[in-house]
């Protein structure tokens, strides 16, 4: 009698632990299906700001890139709160006509953003950018973090020797960044707003004849340096 009980016993043990590891299971089957339905959570937007003479073009330039969310123009670099154009423009306030880009890191990468700011200027040019001239216009690549500046800076080496030219010689200053002013309502979006204007504007600052002069083949790209 105490052997039959003791099998028993055994018998509804085995039995709870098979039960138990149904459950278990189960369970982690429909977690498994209900966590594939749901979004991978999205990487934090991140922003990059870049200085490249005329805010408008620079913003032209990048605000269609995959992943790039939204390009704004504005003013950063320089020692006077909410500066106005004409104060920058009137090269008294140390600022740099700028674009801040908002971004999307599982999209577009800041190295390949990077890229496409280096084809879109002329960094052999210290002195402004095309027909503009004066430190209001300037290139600058203002980097946040360490990351960024680490990135920022192996760019610089890439691009010298894409172009076969001493690092140093490259006039593309790169800083860490400081407050980024949005500009005037009108100077936002002024390509779309103002495509016949714009046009002329860029093509009489002889803009493209100079990046596809420095950049040939690879000019306005993001493509892999070569």
């Amino acid at each position: 009698m105490k052997r039959l009980s003791w099998a028993v016993q055994r018998r509804g043990s085995a039995w709870g632990r098979a039960v138990l590891r149904s459950v278990v299971l189960v369970f982690l089957l429909l977690v498994t299906i209900g966590g594939a339905g749901r979004p991978a959570l999205a990487a934090p937007v991140q922003e990059a700001v870049f200085a490249g003479g005329c805010f408008w073009c620079l913003e032209h330039d990048l605000e269609h890139l995959p992943g790039v969310l939204s390009a704004e123009s504005g003013y950063s670099g320089g020692h006077v709160q909410q500066p106005t154009y004409e104060q920058v423009s009137g090269e008294r306030t140390g600022h740099q006509e700028s674009v801040r880009v908002r971004f999307d890191p599982g999209k577009i990468s800041y190295a390949t953003l990077l890229r496409s700011y280096w084809r879109n200027v002329d960094p052999l040019d210290g002195g402004g950018q095309f027909c503009d001239r004066g430190d209001s216009y300037r290139p600058v690549i203002f980097t946040r973090g360490k990351e960024q500046e680490e990135q920022a800076r192996q760019s610089a080496a890439s691009a010298a020797r894409e172009l076969k030219q001493p690092v140093d010689r490259l006039k593309v200053q790169i800083r860490q960044a400081v407050r980024f002013w949005p500009a005037e309502g009108y100077h936002q979006n002024y390509a779309e707003r103002n495509p016949l204007r714009y046009r002329f504007y860029r093509t009489a600052c002889g803009r493209d004849r100079r990046l596809d002069a420095v950049w040939g083949a690879r000019a306005r790209t993001g493509k892999p340096w070569s």
